[in-house]
């Protein structure tokens, strides 16, 4: 059995190029799934009191805005590192 590398060498340049195309999307939607996931555990600890019955409204908001709070810190931590390095 050849190993990726291997596999990979005796591609022609579009496969390759195609190739890792396909494992970059792979690879950002693996990353959105963790998010969604690190989203979930930290904002349904925070806003989930029952696990039983259908979110209410109010639970329901709580996750909104704990998600949008999430992003919001999320996009201005970046900004902010990204800033700083261009200093």
């Amino acid at each position: 059995m050849s190993t990726p590398n291997n596999a990979s060498a005796t591609m022609d340049p579009e496969t390759q190029k195609e190739m890792a195309q396909f494992l970059e999307v792979e690879q950002s939607r693996a990353q959105l799934q963790q998010a969604v996931h690190r989203f979930t555990d930290m904002c349904w600890d925070k806003c989930v009191n029952n696990a039983s019955t259908p979110l209410d409204h109010g639970e329901e908001s709580c996750f909104v805005n704990c998600v949008g709070r999430f992003l919001d810190t999320s996009v201005f931590l970046v900004k902010n590192l990204d800033s700083a390095q261009n200093l």
